[in-house]
């Protein structure tokens, strides 16, 4: 350990969809993945301001596309973190998400050998979007309270596959697009009103693992889902994190649903969902993630 028990440095991407705004209190530097609307090319800065902009340019018929970071990219990240002498953990999106994860741990393996006194531990996360969000979020409070590299790296470990993923999507478009559901799922899916439910397992892939008919029962569905989960546990203090792509009404009523089953809750937030994830799901995602006792996709 460089330095003393505390001087490390807790590092993500953009795609923890955390506000630029907590980022910068908690200063947790990110490496910003790249996007395009049209032919110009933006980096994802994690700011209210962007999100919303895109996803109204979405609803207007904008295209957007995602680019990978690359190795050389997370190499320059790296070397900047290491350079202030602190060793690094650094959370990115889950391996079999992005293969950027394999980039970055390319990359690492080259930074190591220019800084052999200090640590850089690449961790595969199993997490995507709030999920990794919420999984930097915990391991920086950890850190704050005065855990260790090592230890903030067990914590991190242990308690990965206890955070929760749920999505829906309201646009079968942007799953199509992106190769989750065929050509002619899509179109009956789109005709008869079918909206799918999702779930991050403990590989760390996407999947769906239920189709109901209308918006109002994909909600329901969610709620269903957090209420069994808190069911396991002391739902005490645990805290929510719901996420939306432009339907702030929707994240507002899983809110006050979960709340209501569970007052004892600690903070049930609703913030924009970021770029990346949102141009694959497009506007009308809903997200919700917290911690429980371990991945149930019931």
């Amino acid at each position: 350990m460089s330095e003393s028990q505390n001087c490390y440095i807790i590092a993500t991407a953009s795609t923890c969809d955390l506000p630029r705004t907590w980022l910068d209190e908690h200063k947790v530097p990110f490496i910003a993945y790249g996007y395009t609307i049209g032919d110009k090319l933006f980096e994802d800065d994690c700011r209210e301001e962007s999100r919303q902009a895109v996803y109204e340019g979405m609803r207007n018929g904008d295209l957007l596309k995602t680019s990978m970071v690359n190795e050389l990219a997370y190499i320059d990240f790296f070397r900047g973190l290491l350079e202030s002498g602190a060793d690094v953990v650094f959370l990115d999106m889950s391996q079999q998400m992005s293969t950027s994860y394999s980039n970055s741990l390319l990359a690492a393996e080259k930074v190591r050998a220019e800084y052999p006194t200090q640590q850089l531990y690449v961790m595969d996360t199993r997490c995507i979007s709030g999920g990794l969000g919420t999984l930097v979020v915990e391991m920086v409070r950890q850190k704050e309270a005065g855990a260790s590299f090592d230890e903030v790296i067990q914590w991190g470990e242990n308690n990965k596959l206890k955070i929760a993923h749920r999505f829906t999507v309201d646009d079968l478009g942007y799953l199509k697009a992106g190769g989750r559901v065929s050509n002619a799922s899509a179109l009956i899916g789109t005709v008869l009103n079918i909206k799918p439910v999702l779930y991050v397992p403990d590989d760390g892939t996407l999947q769906v693992v239920k189709k109901v008919r209308g918006r109002k029962a994909s909600l329901k569905a969610i709620r269903a889902g957090i209420i069994n989960d808190l069911a396991t546990i002391d739902a005490t203090g645990v805290e929510v994190h719901i996420l939306h792509a432009d339907c702030r009404a929707d994240a507002e009523y899983v809110r006050d649903e979960v709340r209501a089953a569970y007052p004892e809750l600690g903070n049930v937030s609703i913030t924009s969902l970021g770029v990346v994830i949102g141009a694959h799901c497009g506007p009308g995602l809903i997200t919700v993630f917290y911690l429980c006792g371990g991945r149930n996709p019931e």
